[in-house]
């Protein structure tokens, strides 16, 4: 659970270095997936000060992954929002009203009751099927890109945050199904690929989304689709199990925490000056654009 807090706090604190770089960044194509906007966003110091902060973060999260069940995670990464809204209240003296510190509290009543109720991640190895099925959604994830860049800007938002959702997701849950790193094994393994394209996929369609439309819509899609399939895949799938009697606790800190986050979606969008953006330019910043998920 230490290193699934630490994991969350990296991502929060790197989304808010990489929030003035990816809107200060100009945009490409009219697409709603525009790859070549990550080499331009490279080029910012802030995005590559995130980028190490993101590496870093990834790092944990594997080593909680490895402990952890999968749903106790997705929580806390989900809790990210909640950093960043504190950093950005701090260094960017952005004002957080009374319902947002509230959500901020209740993010952190929902993983201290995940920190009680669960047990260790499931016994279960996963099966070939299973690793198969990720490599299937993941180049689904990439399709889903392809199509929500025609749609309308609320629309494509939404269809492009649940989209990197859904490839972070993968990300969590192939974590579990490589269980040897030697290159034999990584080659003949589905789930290897999957983690590399899930993640690739997904920071992409987030940029993307977070560089273009509402980035508020963009992240609560994000969250939804990082955290419930996740979950359920762990619980039914990989054997996650809770402390003997405390399922409930583990479902209402589950539902407490994402609802929480949920709250602070907002704050892929904090109001940030940015230096050498033109004078009186304000943009606003985005949500976390991770490499922890590939």
């Amino acid at each position: 659970m230490i290193c699934a807090l630490g994991s969350a706090v990296c991502f929060g604190t790197a989304s808010v270095l990489q929030a003035v770089a990816a809107r200060a960044t100009a945009p490409g194509t009219g697409s709603g997936v525009d790859p070549a906007l990550l080499l331009r966003a490279l080029r910012q110091w802030r995005y590559l000060a995130g980028l190490a902060f993101d590496g870093l973060g990834f790092l944990l999260q594997v080593v909680a992954l490895r402990s952890l069940p999968i749903y106790a995670v997705g929580a806390a990464l989900a809790a990210s929002l909640a950093v960043t809204a504190v950093v950005a209240a701090r260094l960017l003296r952005v004002r957080l009203s009374g319902v947002e510190w509230g959500a901020v509290a209740v993010v952190c009543a929902g993983l201290a009751m995940l920190g009680l109720a669960s047990g260790d991640e499931g016994d279960h190895g996963g099966s070939t099927a299973l690793r198969f099925v990720m490599l299937g959604v993941a180049v689904a994830v990439l399709g889903l890109g392809a199509v929500a860049g025609r749609l309308p800007g609320r629309a494509r938002a939404l269809a492009l945050g649940l989209g990197a959702g859904c490839g972070f997701g993968v990300v969590e849950v192939t974590v579990r199904l490589v269980d040897s790193v030697t290159p034999k094994a990584l080659l003949t393994n589905p789930a290897a690929y999957a983690l590399l394209v899930g993640g690739g996929a997904a920071f992409l369609l987030l940029t993307s989304a977070l560089q273009r439309g509402s980035v508020t819509v963009a992240t609560a899609g994000m969250v939804v689709g990082e955290t419930i399939g996740p979950a359920v895949v762990g619980v039914v799938w990989l054997g996650d199990r809770t402390r003997e009697g405390l399922g409930w606790l583990a479902v209402l800190g589950f539902v407490v925490a994402v609802s929480g986050a949920l709250v602070l979606a907002r704050f892929g969008e904090a109001p940030v000056a940015v230096e050498g953006a033109g004078e009186g330019v304000e943009v606003r910043g985005v949500r976390r654009l991770r490499v922890r998920r590939g």
